[in-house]
């Protein structure tokens, strides 16, 4: 019976037995108060830890700016984006939240009774509650997005409110540059951004109404709902304006519009269609979208979407006629009959704006026959005069600089060395010089752990550099500064290095722990930091936030970390530059010098724009590539597509201390006035550069890269001659790397029309599709020149004969008398290898000369042996320079190899003779011999023969290795006797 007192059931508990999980009996499944409180507690921790790892990446990025002193980067940076986020996020979330709304408003009071809407009623009821929280996620999502999407741009809105006039109108709208350069895109952006405010919001408010019933898709009867149709119809009517407005901005696109005339790929700006058809088609569709605007605007009071529609359909059929069909027709029957006359003016506008644009237009182009009358002796004495050829070539001696000056193993030397100028030993003059430092490679430390990695090999140490155009009498590099700790001819200076190409990561210096400053003649010194680059660790927090950004834990409780401790990182030279400038162009190759006792990366820097009216655009990657150019040495390119390009700025980065300074170096640039304005006070002014640094500056190579590329087409003035490509040119591949083009080359020369030599930068062109060569061209590279940036080309006769690159290397290769010695020279396990071809055009000429090296099998790095030189049909292959110029211009007979007992030349060193007797030539001759009886004693099965002739040839190659040992043993010994003295090359 029920127990009416309690109301409960008597069960076998009783009125007060134990209650299910629900009761209060158990609690269990509530936790304690100290449970809440402890998971309350992590929680919050939880989400302290992650607003913190968000807050570390933006806190150390500050503390960088502000240890190099450009936290005015930062801010103008972080305070543009802020707002553009801010801005454009706010009003699109505005826009459509409030389409949202006035769509809901708007709804009808009564849904028509059909399947339709009674399945659309459950999803009505299920949003009823939330409609609020529904109207502001929607908009803070499309907010978010919109908002950082804006605020990518804001490069576009810095130009825009920035921007400065170029001095310079377009030929067609008389618009001045910085219309198209600076202007044009941000009116784009507001463009595109006000179609995405109108779309989206025109998509929201469709849902909204076909939601609640203001239109309809399969309900009989009228489908849309009045009021539903004036609000899409303004908003299909501000989708039109828009439209309108587009069409407008497109006349004035049309003057950087990408097009193909023939095979000149890279035209930019309007042609005959684009200026007799497009403009006028998009004027007139102008005039249309802005009566259809009108139109649907007008359905506010008809209420009848006919002429809207009609009006759309209009436009959509002009669209095609008009802007599609008609200029097809203008094309085909207008301009192919006779397209030479009719873009001939489109065409000259293209020249002149290019030229203008990549700052060849004032290129001195002058007749050059190729070919010298002068005599013998007249050209002998005129080559010393002309040029100083160098010899060590930068991208073949690093292995020489890696094993001679290495020291040890974590030091690293770039594959492809530099070269600059130093004051010459005899102090008269400058002699071109190949500079390297010896950097710090941890890859290489012999022990890898996190404290031998971040802070005991933190730097490199000193400066290795040579002359270019002398070698020791072994065929080493005579260098002018080497050793630890440095010596030579550069004088005092701080040699050590923090900052440099290898240095690709952080370091912790200057704490308690010692780094390794270098291997001294009694082991390795010790040393502590102590400049002021990098961020202090100074506290337990900075030391958390950047154990979270270089993901580290052991940043924040490593003992070694200390009073003093300082974290470097960030220091290539090119990311340095970047980072404080983020809207320079970074050139592909730093340079080091040693400037007012400070070792210096020198780092050219470009301002660019793909928004110069009728200049042909460049791929920066592509232009720059040579057979030299591998990762590192790549461009940094903030557009990679461009079509206005200026070295505005030389940076330099101290090896030391990481400072990074840049200085204003085109001063009429606009580009980087307007980016000054936008950065006040980031890049100093170019009176601010000192004598020594003015020593080391020089022409860039990606710049002349670039502009030569260019060349190879624009170098022509008549219209005619580029539409036909009769005079195209083109860079020759790299003799002794197929595929891939030459690079140029530093070289102090004189041009005919200069009285003396000057630091250039020069290559070669050849005609398009023929190895025979067009042109020759030189730029005064010297800064301190009032020539610099003078571009001189010669350009050679079009039926000329005279060699190129490629057909003087191959004449190299095929001289048999040259081909026998490469052979001797690439016996057993030594390596030939090539260096730079030089051009030196001499007395109507042209001068070829190539240093050859060679890498024995008891060395591992290249030695110069050999001297290639051509001039005209004659070639020579001696040992040094000179005596291949007194063989080619016939004021000596070529040397042959000494004879047995024969001595040798003065300052020549006789072949030695193994201890079976003969000389190297006989015994190579023997090899051959024997090699060649016993493949004929193998063909006719004669097996004893064959294991004669087998038994000859190993004998001649022992003696021939006996005979490189003994060579090799030597030329250590003359090595060690004579030290420093050096050879003309």
């Amino acid at each position: 019976m029920p127990d009416r007192g309690s109301g409960r059931p008597n069960g076998p508990n009783g009125p007060r037995g134990p209650r299910g999980p629900g009761g209060r009996g158990f609690n269990v499944g509530r936790p304690s108060r100290g449970a809440r409180s402890l998971l309350i507690t992590a929680a919050i921790l939880a989400g302290l830890a992650i607003l913190f790892a968000m807050f570390a990446g933006f806190w150390t990025d500050w503390l960088w700016y502000r240890s190099v002193d450009y936290t005015s980067v930062f801010r103008t940076q972080l305070f543009t984006r802020i707002v553009m986020f801010a801005v454009f996020g706010v009003v699109m979330a505005l826009a459509v939240g409030l389409n949202i709304w006035l769509a809901h408003r708007l709804r009808p009071p009564l849904s028509a009774m059909s399947m339709e809407q009674q399945n659309l009623d459950r999803y009505r009821m299920s949003i009823a509650p939330f409609k609020k929280w529904v109207l502001l996620g929607v908009a803070l999502l499309v907010g978010l997005i919109a908002g950082g999407s804006a605020s990518g741009q804001w490069r576009t809105w810095l130009q825009y409110v920035n921007g400065t006039s170029f001095g310079v109108t377009d030929p067609q709208f008389n618009k001045d540059v910085s219309f198209f350069a600076f202007d044009l895109p941000f009116y784009r952006f507001l463009l595109g951004f006000g179609f995405a405010v109108v779309v989206v919001s025109l998509i929201a408010a469709a849902l909204v109404h076909y939601l609640y019933g203001g239109l309809r898709v399969t309900t009989p009867g009228n489908r849309i709902t009045p009021a539903a149709t004036g609000h899409l119809s303004v908003l299909l009517g501000l989708f039109v304006s828009l439209k309108a407005v587009a069409y407008w901005f497109d006349r004035y696109g049309l003057a950087l519009k990408s097009s193909d005339l023939r095979d000149n790929t890279g035209w930019t700006g309007l042609r005959y269609v684009d200026a007799n058809a497009y403009l006028p088609a998009k004027t007139i569709l102008t005039i249309i979208a802005a009566i259809c605007a009108v139109l649907f605007f007008a359905t506010l009071w008809r209420r009848v979407w006919q002429l809207p529609v009609l009006g759309l359909g209009l436009l959509v059929l002009c669209a095609v006629l008009i802007g599609g069909v008609y200029p097809a027709l203008v094309q085909q029957f207008q301009v192919k009959p006779n397209e030479v006359a009719k873009e001939t003016p489109y065409i000259q506008k293209h020249l002149d704006a290019t030229k203008q644009a990549y700052d060849i237009a004032d290129a001195q182009l002058q007749d050059y026959t190729g070919v010298s009358d002068a005599d013998p002796e007249t050209l002998r004495s005129a080559v010393s005069t002309t040029a100083s050829i160098r010899l060590l070539d930068p991208s073949v001696v690093s292995p020489a600089f890696q094993q001679i000056q290495q020291v040890r193993g974590y030091y690293q030397f770039p594959a492809t060395l530099d070269v600059d100028r130093y004051p010459s030993a005899d102090g008269e003059g400058e002699t071109d010089t190949v500079i390297g430092l010896r950097e710090m490679n941890v890859n290489n430390v012999p022990e890898r752990n996190w404290i031998n990695d971040h802070f005991r090999y933190t730097h490199g140490f000193g400066v290795v550099a040579a002359s270019g155009t002398d070698v020791l009498s072994n065929g080493q590099p005579a260098f002018i500064e080497q050793d630890l700790p440095p010596e030579g001819d550069l004088g005092e200076y701080e040699p050590r290095i923090y900052y440099g190409e290898y240095t690709t990561q952080y370091s912790i210096v200057g704490g308690p722990q010692q780094e390794i400053d270098y291997a001294g003649e009694e082991g390795e010194v010790e040393y502590s930091y102590t400049g002021d680059s990098g961020v202090p660790l100074d506290n337990y927090f900075k030391r958390a936030a950047y154990a979270l950004t270089m993901s580290e834990p052991q940043i924040l409780y490593s003992g070694a970390i200390g009073d003093g401790s300082r974290i470097l990182y960030n220091r290539t030279p090119k990311e340095r530059v970047q980072a404080v400038a983020p809207w320079l162009t970074i050139d592909g190759d730093p340079y080091p010098a040693v400037v007012d006792g400070r070792v210096l990366w020198i780092v050219d820097a470009y301002t660019t724009t793909n928004g110069y009216p009728y200049s042909s655009r460049t791929t920066l990657g592509e232009a720059t590539e040579t057979s030299l150019t591998d990762e590192r040495g790549q461009v940094v390119a903030q557009e990679n597509r461009v079509n206005y390009i200026r070295n505005s700025v030389k940076a330099t980065v101290d090896a030391y201390n990481g400072e990074v300074t840049m200085y204003e170096w085109d001063t009429e640039d606009p580009v980087l006035k307007t980016w000054m304005k936008s950065f006040p006070g980031t890049v100093e002014a170019r009176d601010q550069i000192s004598d020594q640094l003015m020593d080391h500056l020089r022409y860039p190579q990606d710049l002349f890269k670039v502009q030569r590329d260019l060349l190879q087409r624009f170098h022509v003035d008549s219209a005619a001659q580029f539409y036909s490509g009769s005079e195209r040119w083109q860079v020759p591949d790299d003799p002794t790397h197929r595929g891939t083009s030459v690079p140029p080359y530093y070289l102090s020369m004189k041009m005919p029309d200069q009285d003396e030599q000057t630091f250039s930068l020069t290559t070669t062109f050849t005609p398009l599709g023929r190895d025979t060569l067009a042109a020759y061209m030189a730029v005064d590279a010297d800064t301190r020149s009032d020539e610099y940036g003078t571009m001189r080309i010669l350009t050679l006769p079009s039926n000329t004969t005279v060699w190129g690159p490629q057909q003087v290397q191959s004449r190299f290769n095929s001289d048999p008398v040259i081909a026998q010695e490469i052979n001797l020279l690439s016996r057993g396990d030594s390596e030939v290898e090539y260096g730079n071809l030089l051009t030196v055009p001499l007395e109507g000429g042209l001068l070829y000369a190539e240093p050859v090296y060679v890498r024995g099998a008891g060395t591992n790095y290249p030695l110069l042996r050999k001297v290639l030189v051509t001039y005209g049909e004659q070639t020579a292959f001696e040992d040094t320079l000179d005596a291949a110029l007194d063989v080619v211009f016939g004021v000596a007979e070529p040397s042959p190899p000494p004879e047995d007992g024969e001595e040798p030349p003065e300052g020549e060193e006789p072949p030695p003779t193994p201890p079976g007797g003969g000389t190297a030539e006989e015994l190579v001759q023997e090899a051959q011999t024997a090699y060649e009886e016993g493949q004929t004693a193998l063909q006719n099965g004669d097996w004893a023969a064959y294991g004669e002739a087998q038994a000859r040839l190993e004998e001649a190659l022992s003696q021939l290795a006996e005979l490189q040992s003994t060579d090799s043993a030597a030329r250590n010994e003359d090595e060690e006797q004579d030290g420093g003295e050096t050879a003309d090359g």
